[in-house]
């Protein structure tokens, strides 16, 4: 069985086993956490888009770790004017391991 969830403003393909990193979640490591925004159910072949069907589905997974992922910089030139700017942002991230796709 697999699912599409929607977290953090990302979808994620998901299937029980899977470890997946998603943008910080409140739950600390070892703690619980349950996805309710599932867009798409595979169940063997059987596809199911419907948002009714879709609205009793969850998604839940243990929370591996938190960690910061990896830098992104920024940087701002307009030329002959002596403007520069360097920034950089480290994203936390959370590793979590799915457990269990209810329909």
């Amino acid at each position: 069985m697999e699912a599409v969830i929607a977290t953090g403003g990302k979808q994620y393909r998901v299937a029980p086993g899977q470890v997946i990193q998603v943008e910080r979640l409140g739950p600390g490591t070892g703690d619980s956490v349950e996805f309710t925004t599932v867009l798409l159910l595979n169940n063997d072949g059987q596809v199911t888009l419907e948002p009714k069907a879709l609205a009793s589905a969850r998604v839940t997974g243990e929370v591996v770790r938190e960690h910061k992922g990896r830098k992104v910089k920024v940087v701002k030139f307009k030329r002959r004017k002596n403007y520069r700017r360097h920034r950089g942002h480290r994203q936390v991230m959370t590793t979590v391991r799915i457990t269990n796709i209810e329909v």
